[in-house]
């Protein structure tokens, strides 16, 4: 199939979008109080980006603000302001800060409606510069985990749009100008591998600040990887779709009630889970109640458990 496309015209409506979403973006500037060998303490300055959601709220990555002293948020107008943390967790690598009611806020978009081969933009601001920097790029794929040191990230979007130092807790873009991720890590020495985290994981970030005042960690001690039909087929697992436990944490209650490695997770209270943000969501909603359903596949048995949930402070 031959894609006719008129270029300019995608050109054109790319640059609005870009103008559009400019005063919704900021330079965040950290400084760190490194302590000195002897005594004493060295200020140490840091770069990241960020975007205004409400008015005088700003979401950015929490490894760009982590042990911050000072917190500020620069316009593309030159205009800046102090800033102060709201909340910040760092299994989601996402923190909120409070400043002035200035900028715009961003739309929202629906991160569960992105296709792979879609066009987005990373909006940012590399290398502190204070100037907004555009890279266009499609989703590569979506529900990918990274695993780094002391933090496992879960359900991101992949982009081969460039992502470079400074770019961390900026915005990705579609094309009707909606914010549907937080840019948030590079793969060094990777040719456009880049990962941001989906919106509507910050849209449940910012509820459950609202909800409880600050994000929670709800889990049951369990890490899952989608299930597909060649894993399945791989692994002579009699389920085409769920998620496989990858890792049932000796001591939790996923463990206590027999989860092991190689179980499939189904259903989640009832509903069928076939990305682990589901099973987090379920299980996040699931907080008041303090356990959840889970019907699970092992070999040629199915069998439901209600699992406790641990619910801890960030």
């Amino acid at each position: 199939m031959v894609i006719s496309m008129d270029l300019k015209s995608l050109s054109n409506e790319i640059s609005k979008i870009v103008e559009q979403v400019k005063p919704s973006v900021v330079t965040v500037s950290t400084l760190v109080e490194h302590p000195l060998t002897i005594f004493g303490y060295e200020p140490v300055k840091g770069f990241g980006s960020g975007f205004v959601v409400s008015k005088g709220y700003i979401v950015t990555n929490a490894h760009v603000i982590r042990d911050a002293a000072k917190v500020t948020v620069s316009y593309v107008d030159g205009y800046a302001s102090r800033a102060v943390v709201v909340a910040e967790d760092p299994t989601r690598d996402l923190a909120l800060l409070e400043t002035e009611d200035y900028g715009s806020p961003i739309k929202l978009g629906d991160s569960s409606k992105l296709k792979v081969g879609e066009i987005v933009l990373a909006v940012g601001s590399p290398l502190g510069l204070f100037q907004h920097t555009v890279t266009l790029g499609v989703v590569s794929a979506t529900g990918r985990t990274i695993v780094g040191e002391n933090i496992v990230l879960e359900d991101l979007i992949q982009t081969d749009a460039a992502i470079n130092p400074g770019n961390s807790g900026g915005p990705l873009i579609n094309l009707d100008g909606e914010a549907v991720g937080v840019t948030t890590a590079i793969i060094p020495f990777a040719q456009g591998i880049g990962f941001a985290i989906p919106i509507n994981t910050v849209k449940r970030f910012i509820g459950m600040i609202e909800k409880y005042g600050r994000p929670l960690k709800a889990w049951i001690g369990v890490y899952v990887a989608p299930l597909n039909p060649t894993i399945a087929s791989v692994y002579n697992i009699p389920v085409k779709e769920g998620l496989l436990v990858v890792k049932s944490i000796p001591g939790t209650p996923a463990y206590r009630r027999g989860i092991r490695e190689g179980d499939v997770i189904i259903q989640a209270n009832n509903v069928p889970v076939t990305r682990s943000s589901d099973l987090k969501e379920i299980i996040e909603d699931s907080i008041d109640k303090g356990f959840v359903n889970l019907l699970i596949q092992r070999g040629s048995n199915t069998y439901s458990l209600d699992v406790e949930i641990i619910v801890q402070p960030l």
